[in-house]
Formats: C-alpha cells, structure tokens, sequence
C-alpha cells in the first residue's frame, strides 16, 4: 500500500499538525528559560534568608547574572539532547517524573561544571547549588504535569487516579508478550498505563504507532510512536513484536479497516478496543480488548436513522414479521421492539428459531406482547387466520427459501414458497387494510441466473403489480449478503477451519456485497419509514469484497496462516452461481433518497403472461403455481419461469458493468 505522509492526514492536516509540534517545544522553551532562571533567584533568596542586601547575596547572584544566558541555554541543550521535549506530557506519569529529576540533576551538574572551568563561579555554598536543582525540578516538572493534571481532572480521571501513577510497583522480570500499540490518544495511554500497573499480565508496550505527524518521535508514558500505520510491517518485525492492540475507539470504520489490514500482514495477534459506542459507561481498559472480527474488515460506519420516521410507524402498532425465526426476520424482531410496539408476531414455519426468540423478548423486553406464531405463508387458509386474529398495522415479509444450490434442485418449492407465499400476503394485506408492507428482496433478483434469483424477482413483481391497486404502502428493499446469516459464506468458511480445512471457494475471481445483520435490518425499517408504494429500495453495499480474500482473512482471525496450517481449496461455481452480483439492472437509474445509504430503483414492466397471470385477466397466479406446477418436473418448472421472466437465464458466467450511475432527484 502506497501511503504519503498519513493515510488519513491531507498535505495541510500533516503541515498543521507539524506545526502544532514545533509550537507546543517551542512554548515549553521559553517555558524552561523562565524555570531555569527562576530556580536560581530562588535559591538565592532562600539560601541568604530572603535577605537581597547582604554582600554575600549581591557578589554570587552578579556572577550569575554575567552568565546568565549561557547558562540558560546550556540547561535548554541538556533538556533537548536527553528528550525533554519529545514526550508527550499531556499523558506524563512516573516514567517522566524520574526523568525529570535526572535530567534536572545532569543540567545543574553541567552548569556548576563549565562555570569552574571557566573560572567565573566564585566558591559558594553548596547549598545553592542543591536549592537550584531542587527548584529546576520541581518547577519544569509543575509546568509538564500542570498540563497532564488538567486534562485528567476533565478526562474525569480523578485526583487520586493522577497520584496513583507514582505508586506503581516495578514489573517482575520474566517471559512477557511484546506489544505494539496503534493509536497513541487517551485509549491507547490507559491501556499502558494498565499494562504497567500490571505485571502479572506479562505484557509490555515495545512500540507504538499513530498516524498523527505531530507525534511521531515522541513518547507516550515511556514508549517510542515509531511511525504511522504503513510501518506496522516493518516495526513489527523490528521490535519481535507478539501482540498488536488497536486502540481506536473514536476511529471510523474504513480507518479501522485499514489498519486491521496492515496487521493482519503481520503474524501477530491482533486485538481490539470496541468503538466508542460499544464502550458506553464502560472504562477503556485491556479488559475491554475483544478479537478482531470479520466486521471490521468491512470498513462500514454505523447507519444513521431517522428515529422520529421509524418511531411514527412501529410504536403503538402491531407488527408482524414473516421469517421472525431466522437471521434477518428475527433480528428484525430485535429492533422492531426497541420501537414500542402494542404487540409484535414472529412468525415462521420453522419452530424453533420462534421458540428461542420468544425466550430472548421475555428477558430483553418484558413489557412487550410478543407472540409466535407457527405456519407457512404458502398456506392461504393459515394466513388468513393469522391476518383475522391479529389484525397487524405493519408487515415485514422475510419469510423466503434463500439458498442457491438448493432451489436449483428444487425449483417447485422455490415458486412455492417465494412467489406464492408472497403472493398470498400481499393479498392478505390489501384485503385487511394493513398500512405498510416492506419485502426484503435480494441482489440475486437482478438478472437472475438461478432459480431462487429468479423465484425473488418474479415475487418483487407481484408487490409492486399489488400496490398499483391497494391503499397499502407496498416496498420492496434489495440488498446482497449479510454476515453470519443462516447457510452464509461466514460460517461455512468457519466449520471448514474448526474440522482442520480445507478452505473452498468457487472461484478465485468470484465477489459478493457484504454488511451486517443489524445494518441490513436497520436500513430495512428506514426504508419501511420512507415508502409511499411501490418503490424498490435499494441498499448501499459499498464495495464487492473478493470471496478469496475473505477466506483468508478468516483464517487469520481463527490464528491460523493460510496455505499453511489450512489450505485454500479453488472448487468450481455452483449449480446456478454468479462471478459477480448486481444490485440494479443496467437500465435501471438509481435516484437518490433522503437517505445516504438507501436508493430508489426504477421498476420494470413484467411479461405479458405474467402481468396476464397478476391482474387476474386470465389463469391467476395461484392456479398457475398450486394446479399446474404441482403436475411439471423440475425442468418443466424451469421452463415456466424462463417463460414469465425473460431475464431469467442459467448462465454460470456473466459479463457485468460494475459501476451504478446515480442520479440526484
């Protein structure tokens, strides 16, 4: 990686943190000048009884005042050559007060010395020459720590936590962990000052790194800032470095991202401070250090949302969310009830999921009535049911068969469940009156090149034909992959690792949109909270992240090295697997939102069997797949789709334009 100067530092942050360098030496300069000059009187005054008549007092305070300035500039030297003005004093603790004293001691000493040698110091009481020393330190070191205690007491640090600082007790000699630490602020200083204050930890800080100009070649609490993050490599291997800790709270995401990447080069164990945000009324200190993880990596800020919009539709409804057992259903669930609704449904075919999900409710959020409902959204008659008995407001449609190889086996099934199932609800919701409906859609419903892609596409289509004749505000969100999703890359690579690998991957050049759960479902609700009727909503993935590089760096997290203790195995593509996903047709113009991270897709015109089969002008949809489907094989159920949705093409490679215009309103 190429880097001038600082990743995250442009030409002027770099020459503005510079000069913030040479001014804060240069006022502790002249500061020093005024100490040093000061001491002196003051140890004449209190040697000669604040007595300035005395014949004693004027013959020795003159000789100083002959050489007053190279004696002023003499101490300064000494200062600067044993690195008084390198420190970062803001952080100062009992390293600094120690070198203080010694360095105060070695410019006094030197002073007394060239003045004898130069033969301009009259025999004097050695008392003055101990006072000047003891008023040196104790003024230069009251100028330093002055600093530190301030932003302590404002730190809320406390008094007493300052003091503590000079009560440590030395380490034990014995086997420890070399530490390289990246961030060089406030987190990074309480993390030495408790490694110090803890031998037992076995740790000790060798080196740290911070992409500040204005503070590298000073020292923190003792310890060198060596560098910025493009030298993590090379220190690492300098100083025999076996941990490397991140002590960035306040960084964003993409800054995180980067110089977990540098690390991750290294063979060193990597750990991590949470961010700001997850350090909420909790003390940075080691304890807080977790492992890095794969969504770090990831490089995405935490999403903004519209609290007030979310607020105005969930609190005080009643929600159902089909698929509340699964990954994304049921972490809908989760933020759903942050919201207050009068009563939230979770409902799924499968048992379990609804089950343990009930289970975490009573204890996340007693007050709320939460309820699990059992049954599938291809069963008409249970939905309907469902629908009469609790009568929701909102509706969040996740229920969906998902996985790729399986549909392409199991291509009846698919229809059933995707498009039936939301063919039902939607229904169902225009018939009770529900005000809001919002499917979660997927990247694989944009030129489909597999049965469950073309299965989700076939099923957006059904809602927006719905919303063109509803009072319900019908919506659509697409997004790609989600992490630790259920049957996702994440946790296939991870059961690959724990059985000893190998690792597989389809395809060396093969990519995929990540984000989070929780981030996902949270531009799902904004989405929800935005929607008119009808719209497509699509979500900013950022960038493609390459599958094999993925692999690798999941080794790494696991403490493995890749190729080496698990090998990296290229398969081939799977039955109906894409190089690359889109999130947009090619003709489809992207329009901004309100939001940064969500965009609004143009919708397409369905086939006219299959805008035929929606407006119920012929054979209807639910005929169509519960008569005729149930008698085809899966070919013929291939061929039926190839027929309602031209798009639809089983073709494993697929040349893609990656770049999405994105027009404003």
């Amino acid at each position: 990686m190429k880097v001038l100067k600082s990743r995250y530092f442009s030409s002027d942050e770099a020459r503005h943190g510079k000069l913030t360098k040479f001014v804060r030496i240069a006022a502790l300069i002249v500061a020093d000048m005024v100490v040093f000059n000061l001491s002196y009187f003051l140890a004449y005054m209190v040697r000669f009884e604040f007595s300035m008549r005395s014949g004693e007092f004027g013959e020795f305070f003159s000789a100083y005042a002959d050489n007053f300035v190279f004696l002023t500039l003499l101490k300064v030297f000494v200062f600067f050559v044993l690195g008084m003005y390198h420190s970062l004093w803001d952080y100062a603790g009992s390293e600094e007060l120690m070198k203080i004293v010694g360095t105060s001691f070695v410019a006094s000493l030197s002073a007394v010395a060239c003045l004898m040698l130069m033969q301009q110091h009259p025999a004097m009481p050695r008392s003055i020459y101990i006072l000047s020393f003891i008023f040196d330190t104790a003024l230069a070191g009251s100028v330093r720590f002055s600093y530190r205690y301030l932003r302590s007491a404002r730190n809320r640090t406390g008094f007493s936590d300052f003091l503590s600082q000079f009560s440590r007790t030395p380490a034990v000699k014995q086997k420890i962990t070399r530490v390289m630490l990246v961030g060089a602020g406030n987190a990074g200083a309480s993390i030495i000052k408790e490694i110090k204050a803890n031998p037992v930890m076995n740790m000790h800080v060798e080196v740290a790194i911070d992409d500040d100009p204005a503070k590298t070649g000073q020292t923190i609490l003792g310890v060198k800032i060596a560098g910025n993050h493009s030298e993590i490599r090379l220190l690492a291997r300098r100083h025999d470095i076996d941990e490397i800790i991140v002590a960035m709270p306040s960084a964003g995401r993409r800054q995180i991202q980067t110089i977990v990447n540098e690390c991750n080069k290294t063979k060193c164990k990597v750990q991590i401070l949470p961010s700001l945000r997850d350090l909420i009324d909790e003390k940075v200190s080691v304890s807080a250090l977790r492992d890095v993880n794969i969504e770090d990596l990831l490089g995405r800020d935490p999403v903004k949302l519209d609290i007030k919009g979310i607020s105005g539709y969930i609190e005080g409804r009643i929600i159902m969310v089909t698929g509340g057992g699964g990954s994304i259903g049921s972490e809908l669930c989760r933020q759903i009830a942050k919201y207050k609704p009068r009563r939230l449904i979770a409902l799924d075919n499968y048992e379990n999921g609804v089950f343990e999900l009930g289970d975490e409710m009573k204890i996340a959020y007693p007050e709320l009535e939460f309820e699990a409902a059992i049954g599938s959204v291809r069963d008409h008659t249970r939905m309907k049911r469902l629908f009469e008995k609790y009568r929701p407001h909102v509706v969040f449609h996740a229920a969906a068969h998902k996985h790729v190889p399986l549909m392409e086996f199991n291509p009846s099934e698919a229809v059933m469940n995707n498009v039936l199932g939301t063919k039902n609800l939607v229904n169902l919701v225009d018939e009770y009156a529900v005000e809001r409906f919002v499917m979660i859609s997927t990247d694989k419903a944009v030129n489909p090149s597999n049965v469950m892609g073309a299965t989700k596409r076939l099923a957006e289509m059904v809602v927006q034909e719905k919303s063109k004749h509803s009072h319900t505000a019908f919506a659509v969100v697409r997004f790609g992959n989600v992490l630790g999703s259920n049957g996702s890359v994440i946790p296939i690579f991870r059961k690959q690792i724990e059985r000893g690998g190998p690792v597989t991957v389809t395809d060396k050049d093969i990519t995929r949109y990540f984000m989070t759960i929780p981030e996902a479902v949270q531009l799902v609700m904004q989405a929800g909270a935005m929607t008119e009727g009808g719209e497509i909503f699509i979500l900013d993935m950022g960038e493609p992240v390459r599958i094999l590089d993925l692999a690798e760096n999941i080794i790494k997290l696991s403490g493995y090295v890749p190729y080496e203790d698990i090998d990296i195995v290229i398969t081939e593509l799977r039955p109906g697997e894409k190089i690359y996903e889109e999130l947009s047709y090619d003709n489809e113009r992207l329009r901004k939102t309100a939001h940064d991270k969500i965009f609004l897709g143009t919708a397409s015109e369905p086939s006219a069997e299959l805008s035929a089969a929606l407006q119920r002008k012929g054979e209807s949809l639910e005929k169509i797949i519960a008569g005729h489907l149930a008698l085809m094989t899966e070919d013929e159920v291939k061929a039926w789709l190839h027929s309602v949705l031209p798009e639809y093409k089983e073709t494993e490679k697929r040349s893609v334009i990656r770049g999405v215009k994105i027009e404003d309103e």
